[in-house]
């Protein structure tokens, strides 16, 4: 028995309606690059956050590391690419506040290619001295560090590093004679601090958290406002005497200018959703680290604020990495 022409009819119109749904779907992975080498935190990040927002977008999100030249090599792939909502990229620190002041030509531009959807964490800096250092408070490192008349030297996960930029900060605020030794990442710099080669440095949290705990490195303060909640035992620079001193390691997610605003919407809900959710948090922990949630006009506004005060230190330091 052949089927009613009006009941046809509404099926036709039902089918009609859902199409604009069947061409939202997007079955191509989602491409994510990250400036440093697999293993590290960036990387570790990158692939906790993607888990959770692939189950939100019901779609594929594939890490892609490219390190090299600190973060450049990646930032100008992604700046480069126009495959618009499958590519997007960890953009940090040296990507879109430090590179700008200590390159002197970059090929991306950091403000105009380059299309935020979020902050993603930030890594707190923290004063560590090897073991076989005598001190145990900012000021008794103090007195220590003046005591050596030639300079003490330090330890950075290399030139233009968040570490290196801490530390030059530092000896801006205290006027102390130091030495910059730059290692290439924070790991081996890390090492020699455990074995005493080298007597202190500014490192990120999650380098130097397990090692802390452990009792391996001494802790002399957080370069923070506030004290960590993962470590509160760790008192900060500023409730020490250097007021105001603040210094963080951060990334954020951007994709190249020209994505469709949809897409940038789409994405940054369910970067928001990632970032609030129990896994994305408990595994921040492990890491000491802070989750930034926030919006891409927030990550805009943060990343220019950090672009204009460290450039100003890489200028007044003639620090440049080419």
């Amino acid at each position: 028995m052949p089927l009613p022409r009006s009941f046809l009819r509404r099926i036709a119109t039902a089918l009609l309606a859902l199409a604009p749904l069947a061409a939202l779907a997007d079955d191509k992975h989602i491409e994510w690059v990250v400036g440093y080498a697999a293993g590290g935190g960036s990387d570790v990040v990158a692939r906790t956050v993607a888990e959770a927002m692939s189950r939100t977008l019901g779609q594929t999100i594939i890490v892609n590391n490219k390190p090299g030249a600190a973060t450049n090599i990646a930032a100008d792939y992604v700046a480069k690419s126009k495959d618009y909502g499958h590519v997007m990229l960890t953009a940090d620190f040296a990507t879109l506040a430090a590179n700008p002041s200590l390159f002197s030509k970059l090929t991306y531009n950091p403000e105009k290619d380059f299309v935020p959807i979020g902050l993603l964490a930030r890594f707190p800096m923290i004063l560590v001295v090897a073991p076989n250092v005598p001190v145990k408070n900012f000021k008794e490192f103090q007195a220590w560090a003046k005591a050596n008349e030639g300079g003490t030297m330090y330890a950075s996960a290399g030139a233009g590093s968040p570490h290196h930029l801490a530390t030059e900060l530092f000896r801006e605020r205290t006027g102390l004679k130091l030495n910059h030794v730059p290692y290439k990442g924070a790991a081996p710099a890390v090492q020699d601090l455990l074995g005493g080669q080298i007597p202190f440095g500014f490192m990120d949290s999650a380098s130097v958290q397990q090692h802390i705990g452990a009792g391996r490195l001494k802790a002399i303060g957080v370069a923070s406002l506030a004290r960590l909640k993962t470590m509160p035992e760790i008192p900060t620079l500023a409730e020490q005497g250097l007021t105001g001193f603040e210094a963080y390691a951060w990334q954020g997610l951007v994709v190249p200018t020209g994505t469709p605003p949809d897409v940038i919407a789409r994405l940054g809900k369910a970067l928001q959703a990632a970032l609030d959710s129990t896994p994305v948090k408990a595994r921040f922990q492990t890491l000491a680290l802070e989750a930034l949630p926030g919006t891409p006009q927030q990550m805009a506004s943060y990343a220019k604020s950090e672009r204009e005060r460290w450039g100003k230190l890489i200028h007044d330091n003639n620090i440049k990495l080419d």
